[in-house]
């Protein structure tokens, strides 16, 4: 089940009241009833789907729980990367760039300096055309657009590309030089 598809599961009221009910230890449809204030075909409605889409389920005794394998398998496909392709042609590039680069936004910023140049290297040659001048405010924008959700601003990134030669400066416009 995708992410959405759980989060569309628990938008209705009597679906979330009767697994917190669960959650909290109602084991049967009458404890559900019980606790989660629902009438019987409320109850029943909503523990038919939640246990179709595999959100709780009913063991061999009958009794009602919360499938956490269920859910330890969608928050480990959601934190598996899909095998993305950024283009490098090098396995060892291209791993460092699935966990720190996805749909084209930065993750975060490696600590291990040799991953930390590989990822802005990509940065760079992504973002910016070999020669061509962009103002400042313009390089903003488009490292902004790497940073949105990543625990790094533009500004640190511009930085580190101008202190590692990814990008020259003068006179507030940038540049990648040719060759880099």
């Amino acid at each position: 089940m995708p992410t959405d598809q759980l989060i569309g599961l628990f938008a209705e009221e009597t679906r979330a009241r009767a697994f917190a009910a669960v959650a909290l230890g109602a084991d049967s449809p009458a404890k559900v009833m019980e606790k989660a204030g629902l009438s019987p075909k409320d109850a029943t409605v909503a523990l038919r789907r939640l246990q179709d889409q595999g959100a709780i389920a009913a063991g061999g005794d009958g009794g009602l729980s919360v499938a956490y394998d269920r859910f330890r398998e969608l928050a480990r496909a959601a934190r598996t990367p899909a095998a993305e392709n950024h283009g490098s042609g090098d396995e060892h590039t291209e791993a460092v760039l699935r966990t720190f680069v996805r749909e084209g936004r930065l993750v975060w910023l490696p600590a291990q300096w040799q991953r930390k140049l590989v990822v802005l290297r990509h940065i760079a040659e992504r973002t910016f055309e070999p020669g061509v001048e962009y103002p400042e405010r313009t390089v903003n924008e488009k490292l902004r657009a790497w940073c949105e959700d990543a625990p790094v601003d533009h500004v640190t990134l511009r930085r580190y590309l101008v202190d590692l030669h990814h990008l020259r400066r003068q006179y507030g416009f940038y540049w990648r030089p040719a060759g880099v």
